[in-house]
């Protein structure tokens, strides 16, 4: 049996759930969970890239919107991200109070909505009044999505998968590129047609997810802590039959059991002392992570069409080429070194990534600045840096995911996700739309400065920080806030080497449970 009891909401069960689906080999079943979660990131990508690119074609004469290139890559890119922000506050708290499922499939129907109602905007307040609601609903993917993937994906596997899905919105980018170059081909589409297009794609695609994802199951670690341990049992064993039957044979034994104390809620109170009391150190690392990639990639992400524009005299219809570079660059780190942040391991990895990216930016900087660029080296050069900080970014959701207890897991990643880009995602379009607006050198390169110096600082404090999770259980990470004091040899074993090696933070130890409930440990 997995449990010791088939408790309701309040009853105290022994469950070995945790480390069944752990211990699980990779299979076809997990491939589903990577399709059916992951593609929205894809979706992502693509508005993105899309508006960066279709600015110019926007603020034209015909376009159907009286709207200029600076309200697009500026106000509305903000506004996108605010919404985003916004979306993964409320979304993200919704996701642990209601469960993973029902959150990231109300999130994708919120963007399908707002992503259709963006292709028939008629005037300048409709268009950014639905480019926010699309991010609000994209911003609440972020929370349940990551909180589903990391309690559904084996330990050995959990950094590589994870960072992959966060990749694939490079993906997106590069379709969203080509596409743009479809779009504003007026030969094909009118100018007030073509841009149309391309948000009502975003909304097929995402209608297409939706259907997929039905078929994704709720996370059972969610299930055991709000009572339905029977359910989860369920879920899990219906995993290990598809995969002995695809195996041909038995899987091994699962190690280890968790005693958890069920509960339907935790209070905002209880998830602030455990992120800003217990992990205060951990809240530092996901904040300094956040706010360097979220600066990054906002502000480059929505203005490199302009400086193509702008100072390589590239056609607006051409920049979709240039982007669909730099948009594979980022694909393939993520994609080529996330394996590294299993093997190698999570410090070592995040920390290089983020100060190898600061470093390039840099010199990309002084090279604009000397005038020693073209275009075609230009984009080059970003291949180069998005590379390396496209892997770094992806683990920044993968840290705030697994290094925070399960009852706070959405909450963590929202709040960190919506701090650090509030900081760098709305501030970065808006200064960098300022910056690059001037036409002079000086200012752009400031502003590629900025970006480098805040990559660099999140790289020196993930090298002191970031947590040696590679290959670990999430309970053994971050003990649940429900977990009673009752734990196996396993269970003590684990926890004391990690606290020996300095590889936690925390609690110092099992607390005993106080009424009804167990200890914040």
């Amino acid at each position: 049996m997995a449990t010791t009891a088939q408790a309701e909401t309040g009853r105290t069960i022994t469950t070995n759930i945790p480390a069944r689906l752990d211990r699980l080999p990779w299979s076809r079943w997990h491939w589903t969970i990577v399709i059916g979660l992951g593609t929205v990131w894809i979706l992502d990508g693509l508005e993105v890239t899309v508006v960066g690119n279709i600015a110019g074609r926007l603020s034209e004469p015909g376009s159907g919107l009286p709207i200029t290139s600076g309200q697009v890559t500026g106000i509305a890119a903000a506004l996108y991200v605010a919404g985003a922000c916004l979306g993964a506050l409320i979304w993200g708290r919704l996701t642990d109070r209601w469960g993973r499922k029902k959150l990231f499939m109300i999130t994708l129907a919120v963007y399908l909505a707002a992503t259709a109602l963006t292709a028939v905007s008629f005037d300048t307040w409709w268009f950014l009044l639905f480019r926010f609601l699309t991010g609000f609903g994209i911003g609440g993917e972020y929370a349940a999505i990551n909180s589903a993937i990391d309690e559904l994906i084996p330990a050995k596997y959990r950094g590589r998968v994870d960072l992959m899905i966060n990749g694939s919105f490079w993906l997106g980018a590069v379709g969203g590129s080509l596409l743009s170059i479809v779009a504003l081909n007026t030969d094909l589409f009118a100018a007030n047609v073509g841009w149309r297009l391309t948000f009502a794609l975003g909304a097929v695609l995402a209608l297409v997810i939706l259907l997929v994802r039905r078929h994704v199951p709720e996370s059972p670690r969610w299930l055991l802590i709000h009572g339905r341990d029977r359910e989860a049992e369920e879920i899990v064993s219906s995993i290990e039959r598809r995969i002995e039957a695809e195996r041909g044979g038995s899987l091994p034994a699962a190690e280890g059991e968790l005693t958890i104390h069920q509960r339907r809620n935790v209070s905002f109170l209880e998830i602030a002392r455990t992120v800003f009391s217990d992990y205060r150190r951990r809240a530092i690392l996901g904040f300094s992570l956040f706010i360097g990639q979220a600066f990054l990639y906002n502000a480059i992400t929505f203005g490199f069409g302009a400086i193509l524009t702008t100072f390589f005299d590239v056609p607006t219809g051409h920049t979709g080429y240039y982007f669909a570079v730099i948009a594979l660059g980022n694909f393939f780190g993520p994609l080529l070194l996330g394996k590294l942040f299993d093997t190698v391991g999570r410090r070592i990895m995040i920390s290089s990534t983020y100060l190898l990216s600061g470093l390039l930016l840099f010199g990309t900087a002084w090279l604009f600045d000397r005038g020693a660029l073209s275009a075609t080296t230009m984009t080059a050069c970003w291949c180069a840096v998005l590379f390396f900080a496209s892997a770094g970014a992806s683990s920044a959701y993968l840290t705030v995911s697994e290094i925070f207890p399960m009852e706070t897991r959405a909450m963590s990643i929202a709040f960190f996700y919506a701090l650090g880009t509030a900081a760098g995602g709305i501030s970065g379009p808006l200064l960098f739309a300022d910056l690059t607006g001037t036409g002079k050198v000086g200012d752009t390169v400031l502003a590629f400065q900025i970006g480098a110096a805040l990559m660099c600082a999140a790289g020196l404090v993930a090298a002191f920080l970031a947590v040696r999770a590679e290959g670990r259980s999430l309970e053994d990470i971050a003990k649940p806030l429900t977990a009673a004091a009752a734990t196996t040899a396993r269970t003590k074993a684990v926890a004391g080497a990690a606290a020996t090696a300095g590889k936690s933070e925390g609690p110092k130890g099992p607390q005993p449970p106080k009424g009804p409930t167990t200890a914040t440990a």
